[in-house]
C-alpha cells in the first residue's frame, strides 16, 4: 500500500516524537530543539549512500567522514561562524559529539582535517545532493501549489577578480616601470584598437539573448554560462534606497509550507531573471507544480512564454517600463499607457510570494547563511547549502505539528 506525502510525514513525526527521541534522551539526556532538528536531519539524509569509504589503491582508509558532515550540519544548526567554535562545541557537549558519531573528545579530529573535508564535500558537492535526496523522498509524490522564486544578497569577505582589461593595464604599467624614462613627445599616442565588443555584440545579438538561448539549452549548459565568481551587486530595499554589497546571490525556489526545492549561486552583478529558466528546469525535475510566483525582476515575454509552454501558469508582478514611466507632455499624440496590473485571482495567489523572503529570512538568522567564513564560489555554495538542508528538513517536520 502506497502512502500518501501527508502519511509519510505523520509516521516519520511518530517515529522521531515516540520512540526515537525517548531513546536517545535516556542516553545522552535532554534534547534541545536544535538537537532533536539534528537527529531528525542525520534520520533522513542517505549519507552513507552517497559518501565513499572504500580503500583508496594508495594511502589511509578516509575516516570520519560522515560524522565530519553532520558536524557541518550542525553547524548550520547551531548558526555558529567558525569551524573552530564547531570544535570547541564538540569538546563540552557530549550529546552533539555522539549524535555525529565520536565517543570521547580525544578522537575529534584537528581542525585542518575539518577543513579538508569541507573541501571535499564542497568539491564533490555533497550537500547539493543531499538536499536533493531528501527533497525527492519528501516532496516528490506531493503536488505543490505554489513556487515562490526570488534571490538573496550573500555578503562575502573576499575581493572580487580583475576583469581581463584590468590584467592588461597592470602588465603595461609594470612594463612602463621597467623600462628607462624617455622624453615626453607632443604628440598624443594613437588609441589602441578594438579588437573585439562590437563584433562581439553583433554576434551576441544574432544569437538572442541569454534568457532566449536558455529556452532550448539543457540545465548543464545554462550554469556554465552564468558568473559565479565574487562581485558587486546592487538591490533596492523596502524603503526604494540602493544597497550594494560584494560578494554572491543565494536564488531559491520555496514551496508551499515554506520548503526549499532548488538553490543556484551566482556573482551578486547577476540579475535575478537570469535565473528564472534554470531555476525553474531544476525545480520540475524534482517537484510538480502548477503556480510560478515572481516579482517585477523577472518580468520577461520568453519567461512567461516558458512557463506557459512548460504547462504551468505564471504570475509574475508586471515592471513599470509596461506603461508609461513619465507623462507625456502631448498626450494627444503620445498618450499615456498605464502600468498593467494582475487580476484579482492572480493577486491574491501572488500574496503567498512572502513565503521565500521568510525562508531567506531564517537562513540568515538561524542557520548561518550571513556567516560566509570561507572564500570561493564553491565552498560558499557548501557553506549554504548545509543551511538549506536543515532547514528544508525543519520546515517539513513543521508542517506535522
Amino acid at each position: 500500500m502506497d502512502l500518501t506525502p501527508r502519511q509519510v510525514l505523520l509516521q516519520f513525526g511518530h517515529v522521531t516524537q515516540q520512540r526515537l527521541f525517548p531513546v536517545l534522551e535516556e542516553e545522552l539526556g535532554p534534547l534541545c530543539p536544535q538537537l532533536k532538528l539534528l537527529t531528525s536531519v542525520a534520520a533522513l539524509i542517505p549519507l552513507e549512500q552517497l559518501l565513499c569509504a572504500r580503500r583508496a589503491h594508495t594511502g589511509r582508509r578516509p575516516k570520519d567522514r560522515a560524522a565530519m558532515a553532520l558536524a557541518f550540519i550542525a553547524k548550520a544548526v547551531l548558526n555558529l561562524p567558525h569551524t573552530r567554535d564547531l570544535i570547541q562545541r564538540l569538546r563540552v557537549d557530549r550529546a552533539l559529539r555522539e549524535i555525529c558519531g565520536w565517543k570521547s573528545p580525544q578522537v575529534l579530529p584537528h581542525e585542518s582535517k575539518f577543513s579538508r573535508a569541507f573541501a571535499l564535500f564542497a568539491a564533490t558537492q555533497l550537500p547539493q545532493q543531499l538536499h536533493q535526496a531528501v527533497v525527492e523522498a519528501t516532496q516528490g509524490q506531493r503536488l505543490i501549489g505554489h513556487i515562490a522564486r526570488d534571490s538573496t544578497a550573500i555578503p562575502a569577505r573576499e575581493r572580487f577578480p580583475e576583469t581581463p582589461a584590468q590584467k592588461a593595464r597592470k602588465k603595461e604599467e609594470k612594463k612602463k616601470e621597467k623600462q628607462p624614462q624617455k622624453k615626453k613627445s607632443k604628440t598624443k599616442p594613437a588609441r589602441p584598437k578594438r579588437t573585439k565588443g562590437a563584433h562581439a555584440r553583433a554576434k551576441a545579438s544574432e544569437r538572442g539573448t541569454r534568457i532566449q538561448r536558455q529556452r532550448n539549452q539543457s540545465l548543464g549548459d545554462m550554469l556554465t554560462g552564468i558568473p559565479t565568481e565574487c562581485g558587486i551587486g546592487a538591490k533596492k530595499d523596502s524603503h526604494g534606497n540602493e544597497r550594494y554589497w560584494t560578494g554572491y546571490k543565494l536564488h531559491l525556489d520555496v514551496a508551499d509550507g515554506q520548503v526549499p526545492i532548488s538553490a543556484i549561486l551566482t556573482s551578486a552583478s547577476v540579475h535575478d531573471s537570469q535565473l528564472a529558466i534554470p531555476l525553474m528546469t531544476m525545480t520540475s525535475e524534482r517537484v510538480t507544480h502548477l503556480y510560478e510566483l515572481m516579482d517585477s525582476a523577472y518580468d520577461a515575454d520568453a519567461i512567461h512564454e516558458h512557463v506557459r509552454q512548460s504547462g504551468r501558469v505564471p504570475i509574475i508582478a508586471p515592471h513599470a517600463r509596461r506603461g508609461t514611466k513619465k507623462p507625456s507632455k502631448m498626450p494627444k499624440v503620445f498618450p499615456d499607457k498605464p502600468t498593467p496590473e494582475l487580476c484579482w485571482a492572480k493577486k491574491d495567489r501572488f500574496k503567498e510570494r512572502t513565503m521565500v523572503e521568510r525562508v531567506n529570512a531564517r537562513l540568515k538568522d538561524e542557520f548561518g547563511a550571513s556567516q560566509i567564513r570561507v572564500r570561493g564560489a564553491v565552498k560558499v555554495m557548501a557553506h549554504l547549502m548545509f543551511g538549506v538542508l536543515a532547514l528544508t528538513v525543519d520546515q517539513w517536520m513543521r508542517l506535522s505539528g
